[in-house]
């Protein structure tokens, strides 16, 4: 045999990927690798808006720390080989047990923003949230991806009649439930931002042009995109009468309702009548509250760690608030979710779903639609991974016993 023969045998060489994206894509392994080619991708200011959170940020930290506290009791010798993660939530079919959460502003990301995001959700099928704060409208992301599950977020602001009209669109674009976020009475002080200067859409200066030539593939694309507006309410007589991000930024923050209290669930019931679901649910008291009020569903979120530091890690949330209310309302937890394990563990402790945002935020950031599609396929890897290696084969097998907090739960 030959030197070349003998290689042949023993070496196989891989096929050469044209594809550059495809070829960054491939050493990402997880999301803190997407989140390091979106640090790498991005300016500063934009990956800080992405990354950051209210204060110090404890808040924000304590999210993803606490599911690393979680260790696992897996269960042998069954059968797993036919694993099925699929679940039913608020009439939406998951492909596994995870929502896309309501992002705003997602165009800084990737120009392409909220429609990237709704066709890569509706791919893997997996349910979209758009924000009341998104950049692209309520009609624009149905036709972007028809054959996706879309929910829509609202914030009950002043303006009433504003709320009613963009629940109307939702309706009548299809959408299959409603978020009401609940935690923004005021907006947290996010202080990366302040620090920065940093405004929405980001305003040209020294500080930006140097940036913007330090990351030239964002920026070439930025100036060359239509402009960011938050796109459900721009056109409309507001703040300034201008319609750029900017003044509509101003005009929301000064638009939270600071009166809005448990009464007015009625009034949103009068609105909408497909299922309702509160998102910033942070104890087990306002958990029992809002099945009082009837609702379909309660996100537990203290908003991705960007409104009140130091406010609950969702994690430790998920059990006391499945023992007060667990059957009688969908349970979501939102906040901290970094690994398919991670959704595996929400389940165990009494979620019927989670939310993601910031995650898909780093993969857009950092490969676009692709990076988004990368993202969701490493996260319906991991949740049959852990699915397997715990012994439970469908959805409705993940259960507390296979779970335990590090420590005891006086860890907690």
């Amino acid at each position: 045999m030959g030197m070349i023969e003998t290689v042949r045998s023993v070496v196989q060489f891989k096929p050469l990927e044209t594809d550059r994206t495809a070829r960054r894509l491939a050493t990402a392994a997880n999301v803190d690798d997407l989140r390091a080619m979106a640090r790498r991708r991005l300016p500063g200011g934009v990956f800080d808006y992405i990354d950051g959170g209210a204060e110090d940020e404890r808040a924000l930290d304590r999210n993803t720390e606490a599911y690393q506290r979680i260790e696992w009791q897996p269960r042998v010798l069954r059968d797993v080989s036919n694993i099925d993660p699929s679940v039913s939530v608020l009439g939406l079919d998951c492909s596994i047990p995870l929502i896309l959460a309501p992002t705003g502003f997602t165009r800084i990301a990737d120009p392409e923003g909220e429609l990237a995001v709704a066709r890569a959700a509706a791919r893997a099928g997996i349910p979209y949230s758009l924000s009341t704060m998104g950049t692209r409208t309520i009609e624009e992301v149905r036709d972007a991806a028809p054959g996706g599950q879309h929910l829509f977020q609202v914030y009950t602001w002043k303006d009433r009649g504003l709320v009613a009209e963009l629940i109307a669109r939702a309706a009548d674009a299809g959408y299959r439930g409603l978020l009401l976020t609940v935690d923004t009475a005021v907006l947290g002080r996010r202080e990366r931002d302040v620090r920065r200067g940093f405004t929405l859409p980001p305003k040209i200066g020294l500080e930006t042009i140097v940036d913007g030539a330090l990351h030239p593939g964002w920026t070439w694309k930025f100036v060359n995109s239509e402009p960011i507006t938050f796109s459900n309410v721009a056109g409309r007589s507001v703040g300034d009468g201008g319609g750029t991000a900017v003044s509509l930024a101003a005009y929301t923050a000064e638009q939270f309702d600071q009166a809005l209290s448990w009464s007015d669930i009625a009034w949103l019931r009068e609105q909408w009548d497909g299922p309702i679901v509160l998102k910033g649910i942070q104890t087990v008291a306002d958990a029992r509250t809002a099945v009082e009020h009837g609702v379909e569903g309660i996100a537990l979120s203290n908003h991705g760690g960007r409104q009140l530091d130091d406010a609950p890690a969702i994690a430790e949330l998920i059990e006391p608030v499945a023992d007060a209310v667990g059957g009688r309302t969908t349970i979501i937890a939102d906040g901290g979710i970094r690994r398919g394990s991670d959704i595996v563990k929400a389940l165990a402790l009494g979620a019927d779903a989670v939310m993601a945002g910031r995650a898909y935020l780093y993969a857009l950031g950092a490969a676009g639609e692709a990076g988004v599609d990368h993202l969701l396929g490493q996260f319906r890897a991991g949740v049959e991974r852990a699915m397997a290696l715990n012994g439970t084969p469908t959805a409705a097998d993940i259960d507390r016993s296979i779970v335990r907090w590090r420590g005891g739960p006086a860890e907690r």
